[in-house]
């Protein structure tokens, strides 16, 4: 499910991939590549994002880039960019059928018809959903013009234009620009393939300034919402109630949470409220249960978070390894940290395994 707003248009099958998540707080990325009929990590980088008043400009992420990609030292110049949760819109739709370049101009041009609002500066993209979740004509009869479920991304057209213009100032090909919403969707299908196919689970990334939830049902994307509340606002009541820095409280967070547990239980809360509110919207509507909660993101990293989020839920949630599918090539130094800094890759991964 790539749903790139910008896309190369090569149909060669790509070798190797550079993906970078482009968070608020940090960056991650990964680089990819293929060993035949399998995928290989050859490396990833965390690092700090650029800090910018309000939008990161071209001229920054092309610095930035450039700082990632001699970091990953990879030999490709390909990379899959991700558009952060908060800068992006997806919705299903009910559209006509029709060739996907025609239904990409349709909603420029006529945004306000099909998503309840004047959306003209945005470049979208969309996906067919399978036959089989469409309704069926009632009576058996097929409708004059028909309709078809389509999955709907729009990005602004500045914003895309200024992620292709910063990766070629860095000496980078911008091959797909993707929703970051969609990465965790895409790392949980490969890493996680029978329960992917075969049952409804809800994917919650807990990112820094907000976390998404997105509900599957046998590999279809049924529901997705972005909650205001992310790891960020855990850190700071940690750092508040304990009257340390902010740096101290991020290590307390993921290592020793425990001993602030109650702290972070006040901020748990609202969020296991809002994501409980997606489920229960969902169940009602679908009239079938979540049956399991998978956590990712920097905050997956602490035992007592996704325990919290569990009490909060009333489903057993649970971490999962996007790189469990992965063959790992990677230096001694990151071998050894991969399974704790995983989580954190989860939505890079997804981007890649679009691009390739």
């Amino acid at each position: 499910m790539a749903l790139p707003f910008f896309d190369s248009g090569s149909r060669k099958k790509r070798d190797q991939m550079l993906a970078v998540d482009l968070g608020s707080r940090t960056t991650k990325a990964v680089h990819l590549q293929r060993r035949g009929n399998n995928l290989a990590l050859c490396g990833y980088a965390v690092l700090d994002a650029p800090i910018f008043d309000k939008v990161l400009s071209a001229e920054m992420l092309a610095e930035h880039l450039r700082v990632v990609s001699q970091t990953l030292v990879a030999k490709t110049r390909l990379v899959a960019l991700t558009i952060n949760v908060k800068d992006v819109i997806v919705r299903h739709v009910d559209m006509p059928r029709m060739p996907l370049d025609d239904m990409r101009m349709i909603l420029k041009l006529n945004s306000r018809n099909y998503l309840q609002q004047d959306l003209s500066n945005h470049v979208f993209d969309c996906h067919y959903l399978p036959p089989g979740s469409q309704p069926s004509p009632e009576g058996g009869k097929t409708p004059a013009v028909q309709k078809q479920k389509v999955l709907v991304a729009g990005a602004k057209s500045q914003l895309v234009n200024d992620y292709v213009e910063g990766a070629k100032s860095a000496g980078l090909v911008a091959d797909h620009i993707t929703p970051g919403l969609i990465g965790p969707v895409n790392a949980f299908e490969m890493a996680m393939p029978d329960a992917f196919a075969n049952d409804v689970v809800a994917l919650v990334d807990v990112g820094f300034k907000s976390s998404s939830i997105c509900i599957l049902q046998q590999g279809e994307l049924i529901l997705s919402r972005v909650v205001a509340i992310g790891g960020d606002r855990l850190t700071a009541a940690i750092s508040e109630g304990m009257n340390i820095s902010y740096a101290e409280a991020e290590g307390i967070k993921v290592g020793m949470a425990n001993e602030v547990q109650s702290t972070l239980d006040s901020v748990l809360s609202p969020l296991g409220r809002e994501l409980r509110a997606s489920i229960d919207f969902f169940e009602h509507q679908q009239d079938r249960p979540v049956a399991q909660v998978y956590i990712c993101g920097g905050s997956a990293r602490s035992d007592v978070i996704v325990q919290g989020l569990h009490t909060e839920l009333m489903v057993e949630c649970k971490t999962w390894n996007p790189t469990s599918f992965l063959q790992l090539e990677l230096p001694p130094a990151q071998a050894a940290e991969v399974e704790q800094v995983s989580p954190q890759l989860t939505v890079a991964i997804g981007a890649a395994v679009a691009a390739l």
